[in-house]
């Protein structure tokens, strides 16, 4: 299992992230930290107020499974989560275990929660909360099947995650300035998305080409500068673009 701790690897992250320019490739970055770690996703949000019921909503950039954040949702999790009450009240980083996904819960929901953590190999992992430079507290997940990291390795993680944070609040604030603004089309298609139709369905209502519709789709992506629908369409929420 890596862990991260040999060689100049971290290191060497660090000077990269100072030349990242796009969201894309911070998110490429993270990627490249969830595997040096032997983790297997993560998860970069904002941290949701308690009436919050959505998790795919306040997500910044993410790759957790698109599947795995739908059923989270659906099945209304986040009311009952023991790691966002946890974030709520701590600033400092904390790993998890399968365990903590059910303690606080009702049966019915510790029920649901420990099914869908098993799915997705997402039994175990750490969470570092961080802070924008706007002063919105939010967090890093990192999660996946493997053992707890020493204090070494989370110190070294918690050093990493913050520059690559850093460097995602620089990367969205100036391509916010950049952004092209949605067609009307573009907008169709992403509130369709949004109310959770497939690109034949929406081919159909809106009486396009299925290729059609995926390039409307992509092409929002991108002006949008995320890095798939299930962002985008977060992104645009956020934004109020689509309802």
């Amino acid at each position: 299992m890596k862990s991260g701790l040999s060689g100049d690897a971290p290191l060497d992250q660090l000077k990269e992230i100072t030349t990242l320019q796009t969201q894309f490739e911070v998110f490429r970055q993270f990627k490249k930290t969830v595997e040096l770690y032997g983790y297997r996703c993560f998860l970069v949000l904002r941290l949701p107020p308690p009436t919050s019921l959505d998790l795919a909503e306040n997500s910044i950039i993410t790759n957790f499974p698109a599947e795995f954040l739908g059923a989270f949702d659906r099945q209304k999790l986040m009311r009952s989560s023991p790691l966002f009450a946890r974030l709520r009240t701590s600033i400092v980083p904390f790993s998890f275990r399968y365990a903590d996904f059910v303690a606080g819960r009702s049966a019915k929901d510790a029920l649901l929660a420990a099914k869908l953590y098993e799915e997705f190999g997402l039994v175990d992992g750490i969470c570092l909360p961080v802070q924008s430079v706007e002063g919105d507290r939010c967090a890093v997940v990192f999660a996946g099947e493997r053992e707890p990291l020493d204090n070494d390795a989370i110190a070294q993680l918690m050093l990493l995650t913050l520059h690559l944070f850093q460097r995602l609040g620089e990367v969205s604030q100036r391509s916010a300035k950049l952004e092209q603004p949605l067609t009307e089309r573009e907008l169709e298609c992403l509130t369709w998305t949004a109310a959770g139709k497939t690109s034949a369905d929406i081919a159909q209502i809106l009486e396009l080409s299925e290729h059609t519709v995926n390039h409307y789709l992509n092409r929002a992506t991108k002006k949008l500068d995320t890095v798939n629908r299930t962002q985008a369409v977060a992104k645009a929420l956020r934004r109020s673009l689509i309802r």
